[in-house]
């Protein structure tokens, strides 16, 4: 059985892809109208977000602080209790020195072990001060943790209220940009790309009217625009860069969008 002739791939043709770069233009501007809509809501939400993680953090660190200050606590009751051990037991001990140097020796001990046990009491008290101190700091951020929480809840809330009344239009028309971008050599496709990041704007793509240059609005000479019409090859402005079309290219495209 012969085998089937593969089919060669059609050549796309000037014209054909100035269509195509003109209604990749048109999609990617109304892609552009519906994030113009969210507006600043997804910076606001993800502002948001960072900032309450770093209050988490903040009040985790609070928390580990009060333990270790607590840990510190413990460790004084204990040495407080060591060092009035040691006191009684230098005390008992008094009562039976044989001599004046032991009687200095023992009272140099229970002297410094009360200056021990005063220490760990002064550090004791310093370290519940603190922990007050951090505790009244940790309401007040648990507060407004709580109210930027609420900002946040509302915020999202409405960003996607509006994702949901847009996301249908918007995946029908990224679907549409795939299959625009696919008879759109790669070169062509990233010069656009290029162009619309650099443009306030957004447009790459645009037609000539009254004899100017829709993004820039310079006038356009006469024998250019008559090689715009002729679509045998990409014109670009001589002052914005942008791709050129003619106005009844530009017309049909958006004739045949109506039409679909």
């Amino acid at each position: 059985m012969a085998k089937k002739k593969e089919e060669t791939p059609k050549e796309v043709t000037i014209e054909e892809r100035l269509k195509a770069l003109y209604k990749l233009q048109t999609v990617a501007s109304q892609i552009d109208r519906i994030r113009t809509i969210r507006g600043e809501l997804p910076i606001e939400v993800q502002e948001l977000e960072d900032e309450l993680e770093g209050r988490h953090t903040r009040y985790a660190k609070y928390e580990e602080e009060i333990k270790r200050l607590q840990d510190k606590n413990k460790q004084n009751t204990e040495d407080i209790r060591i060092a009035t051990e040691a006191i009684e037991r230098f005390t008992e001990q008094l009562n039976t020195v044989r001599n004046n140097r032991e009687y200095d020796l023992l009272t140099k001990e229970v002297e410094f072990q009360h200056l021990q046990v005063e220490g760990y009491e002064k550090n004791t008290a310093t370290n519940k001060e603190r922990i007050a101190a951090i505790q009244e700091e940790m309401k007040i951020l648990a507060e407004e943790t709580e109210g930027r929480q609420k900002d946040l809840d509302l915020k999202r809330e409405e960003l996607d209220q509006i994702i949901a009344d847009t996301k249908q239009d918007e995946e029908r028309l990224r679907m549409e940009a795939r299959e625009l971008e696919s008879v759109i050599d790669e070169r062509l496709l990233t010069a656009f790309n290029r162009t619309r990041k650099s443009s306030r704007n957004g447009l790459a793509v645009v037609s000539i009217d009254r004899d100017a240059c829709m993004g820039c609005f310079n006038k356009i000479p006469p024998q250019r625009m008559l090689d715009v019409s002729a679509h045998k090859k990409i014109i670009v402005c001589e002052y914005c860069g942008r791709v050129l079309v003619d106005p009844e290219l530009a017309e049909e495209v958006h004739r045949e969008a109506k039409e679909q």
